[in-house]
C-alpha cells in the first residue's frame, strides 16, 4: 500500500525513532508498504518517520542509479548493490569512514528543494533485518550517502540542518511556504512526486 509522506513542518519529521523491541506483522507491513511508496516515489531510501510513525525502521534502494554508483559489504563479503536491493535496516547503528565529500541531496519531504550536503565518504552499519538477523553494512558512493541521510531522519535530524547558513538562507521563504502548506494539510502523492524530482532523492 502506497502510504502518504509527511512534509517538512509535520513534527513527527523532527521525533527520534523508538528501538523496535520485536519485529512483528505490523512492523514488516510497515516496512512492505515503505519500500511500495519510495518506489512509487522515485526515492532511494525512506525514513518510518516520512510516513508518520517514530521507529528506527528505513528502508533503501539505489539500484535504479546509474550515475552515482555504490560498493556495498554485507556481513564482510562484496556483494553487488543492485541485487541486494531494497534494504531493510531495523535499529542501525552508524559509523562513518573515510574522507567527507559533498553531493547533491534532495529529499521526499522537501518536494523540489536539493542541497549540497557533506558526508562522510564511507559508513559501517550494524542493524536487524526483517527476520531478526543482526547484519553488518559497509558501504560508499551513493548508498553510504543514503544511509545516511535516513539514519539522520531516524535522530530527527533533517538534510537542511546539513546545510551551510548561506544556503539554507537561500531556501528560507520556500521552506517557509512549505512548512505553512503542511499545517494547513497539503500533502503531495508520491505519484505526483515523480513529477517534481530532479535530482536523487532520499
Amino acid at each position: 500500500m502506497i502510504l502518504s509522506i509527511l512534509q517538512y513542518g509535520d513534527p513527527i519529521l523532527r521525533a527520534k525513532g523508538k528501538q523496535i523491541e520485536q519485529i512483528d506483522e505490523h512492523i514488516r507491513e510497515l516496512a512492505a508498504n515503505m519500500v511500495e511508496t519510495m518506489h512509487a516515489a522515485n526515492g532511494v531510501g525512506l525514513a518510518a518517520q516520512q510516513v508518520g510513525e517514530a521507529l528506527q525502521l528505513t528502508v533503501l534502494d539505489v539500484s535504479q542509479v546509474e550515475d552515482r554508483p555504490s560498493t556495498l559489504k554485507l556481513n564482510g563479503n562484496d556483494v553487488d548493490p543492485a541485487a541486494s536491493m531494497p534494504l531493510v535496516l531495523i535499529n542501525p547503528e552508524i559509523e562513518l569512514g573515510g574522507e567527507a565529500e559533498i553531493g547533491t541531496e534532495g529529499c521526499l519531504s522537501f518536494p523540489e528543494i536539493t542541497g549540497q550536503i557533506e558526508r562522510a565518504a564511507s559508513t559501517k552499519v550494524r542493524a536487524q533485518n526483517l527476520e531478526g538477523d543482526k547484519i553488518e553494512i559497509e558501504a560508499s558512493g551513493l548508498l553510504a550517502r543514503a544511509i545516511q541521510h535516513e539514519v539522520d531522519h531516524l535522530n530527527g535530524i533533517l538534510f537542511i540542518d546539513r546545510m551551510n547558513s548561506a544556503a539554507k538562507a537561500a531556501l528560507s521563504s520556500r521552506l517557509k511556504r512549505l512548512q505553512k502548506q503542511t499545517k494547513r494539510g497539503k500533502r503531495i502523492r508520491p505519484q505526483d512526486e515523480r513529477e517534481l524530482v530532479s535530482e536523487t532523492t532520499l
